[in-house]
């Protein structure tokens, strides 16, 4: 019994790192509130990894892992963004409306939207459509090392200038609404799923793994950004290749 539920286990894991990166968010402290959302990435990651290594799947895993997903990357940066958007009326005197921030809760809407897809559509087994809830999750809190200069890079040192444009509200705003809608769009992501680990097969994890990890070593928090950027043009370029082979094919066929 404990065999078959360790991967649940491991998702609550995610959702409490989630309830718990909350707490710190509202309570201002935003570094609490990243490392919390990399632990709750960590076992998110962990749980489908360990649950087809010990072929335990199952359908209580699959909707747990979502609504885990809702709250550790749906409303976390929800309200991460809440406090972004609060704090840039602070910083930036214009004249927007007193709820502006609110305007943040449409990214758990929209993530809720994105998992319940997920949960019905069977056509997501070696690919996402729509952008990950982690990655959208991820873009986010990375602003928040910005605000708090925390972690500066010693090749990219965080000026005053980095620090008005990620707090500017109408940047806040324009990141809000783009990141909800690739959630929901029909942008085809490879998924980070080794069924084996030949170059071939996994050519595009490869280069994705290796590009991320020299980026986030050389700039740290600033690099996360750029890394969903290069995931999603190595998706489009993986998906052009995979689309010509099909056409070649075809052709050779008739």
């Amino acid at each position: 019994m404990i065999r078959k539920n360790i991967a649940n286990y491991i998702t609550c894991l995610n959702l409490l790192c989630g309830c718990i990166a909350i707490y710190f968010l509202f309570r201002g402290d935003f570094m609490t509130g990243v490392y919390l959302v990399l632990a709750a990435a960590v076992f998110d990651f962990a749980d489908g990894f360990v649950a087809r290594l010990l072929h335990v799947k199952s359908e209580i895993g699959k909707q747990l892992d979502s609504l885990s997903d809702v709250v550790s990357f749906g409303v976390v940066p929800g309200v991460a963004m809440f406090q972004l958007l609060t704090l840039s009326l602070k910083v930036w005197h214009f004249d927007l409306p007193v709820y502006t921030p609110f305007l943040a809760f449409i990214i758990p809407v929209f993530s809720a939207w994105r998992l319940a897809k997920f949960n019905i559509d069977e056509r997501q087994t070696d690919h996402f459509i729509g952008l990950p809830t982690p990655a959208n999750a991820l873009v986010i809190i990375s602003i928040l090392p910005l605000v708090s200069r925390k972690l500066e890079s010693p090749l990219f040192p965080w000026n005053d200038y980095l620090f008005f444009f990620v707090t500017n509200p109408f940047v806040l705003i324009a990141a809000t609404i783009t990141l909800s809608y690739l959630l929901v769009s029909n942008l085809q992501l490879f998924a980070m799923k080794f069924r084996s680990f030949g170059w071939s097969e996994n050519r595009m994890r490869y280069i994705f793994i290796i590009i991320s990890v020299v980026l986030i070593s050389l700039f740290y928090f600033v690099a996360i950004p750029f890394v969903i950027i290069l995931y999603i043009v190595l998706s489009l370029t993986d998906q052009i290749h995979k689309n010509k082979l099909k056409k070649h094919e075809i052709q050779s066929r008739n």
